[in-house]
């Protein structure tokens, strides 16, 4: 290993055996980074893209760092993250948000993407065109308790109400599916699922939680670590953030490499989607923000407002302690 030798004696070795082999040089350069580990939220998509982006331009590597990129098992990333046993995990501002009231110590550490994209959608012939038209609808969801108290925020501004709507629990069963089955509307993210119904022909009505309320303007998905890793190893999360955030601004300024990236990091994505979504979403990373991944204390306290008002919470959140903006690079 290179910190056991002197330049010196790497010098004379060099000269006696004229090179070291390449698997040689591999072991070297693999034992000494720093491994850590990232839980991704989902499947990767392209809200995952400067992962892998970082992970193959060599930007962790070039902090010292092995990145390896998990799937989250059944307990989720914010469990494993929450423990230790993942350093990183891909998570969302609710969830965070319910987390810290439960004493569960993940803390934000950047935004992935600046606004909030997600809406309620569902197939033009529906004919829903606004909060009202949910009555009497069928809405597919994951049976999470914020998704009625969103539905009634925005019923109840065109004097409608969640209690005329039929919920059911979908599962993992996808949107496409769904909406031809059993439900007439769903809760999308569009940057892949309203992307997608683009390229599958289908005309969509979306309903962006963004346009009837400043409060659900929340982060999703944000980058998490937990409090004993910020206190104890701060230097690894600046090392990772920095080179993440090569990797986002690299997809932000190049969008059609950065799918190719992603494709090639994971071929069993649908080349057309990643590429389409990509182009949607390489804009939106950040937005109108001063530089990528920075947040803002009253974005978080305005939605966790909401959600206390909403009784999703068992108590009020301490804004301040749920993200941090202490290791994003500073600014050139």
């Amino acid at each position: 290993m290179l910190k056991k030798w002197s330049l010196l004696a790497i010098s004379v070795l060099f000269f006696i055996t004229g090179c070291a082999s390449e698997e040689n040089q591999e072991e070297v350069t693999d034992e000494s980074l720093e491994k850590v580990k990232l839980v991704l939220d989902w499947t990767p998509n392209t809200n995952h893209t400067g992962f892998y982006v970082a992970q193959e331009k060599g930007y962790f590597e070039e902090e010292g760092l092995e990145v390896e990129i998990a799937l989250p098992g059944e307990t989720g990333a914010n469990q494993v993250v929450a423990s230790g046993k993942a350093a990183f995990g891909i998570s969302a501002q609710e969830q965070i948000t319910e987390a810290r009231t439960q004493d569960i110590p993940i803390v934000s550490i950047a935004a992935i993407i600046h606004h909030n994209t997600s809406g309620f959608a569902s197939p033009a012939d529906k004919n829903i065109t606004s909060p009202a038209d949910y009555v009497g609808k069928t809405y597919g969801g994951w049976g999470a308790p914020v998704e009625s108290a969103v539905l009634d925020s925005l019923m109840k501004q065109e004097n409608a109400s969640v209690e005329d709507v039929n919920i059911i629990n979908v599962g993992n069963t996808d949107f496409f599916t769904s909406v031809k089955r059993d439900i007439d509307f769903s809760w999308i993210y569009y940057g892949w699922t309203g992307v997608e119904a683009e390229l599958r022909g289908m005309e969509l009505n979306m309903q962006y939680l963004t346009d009837y309320s400043d409060k659900l303007d929340y982060y999703t998905p944000v980058i998490t670590s937990n409090e004993t890793m910020i206190q104890e190893n701060p230097k690894t999360i600046e090392k990772f953030i920095r080179a993440v955030s090569k990797g986002y601004q690299f997809a932000i300024d190049n969008p059609e490499k950065a799918a190719d990236i992603l494709i090639e990091s994971v071929p069993d994505l649908d080349d057309e989607l990643v590429k389409a979504s990509q182009k949607w979403l390489s804009p939106k990373y950040q937005a109108d923000a001063k530089k990528w991944g920075i947040q803002d204390v009253e974005v978080w306290q305005d939605y966790a407002n909401w959600m206390y008002e909403n009784e999703l919470l068992d108590g009020e959140l301490d804004a301040e302690s749920a993200f941090t903006n202490q290791f994003l690079p500073e600014d050139k």
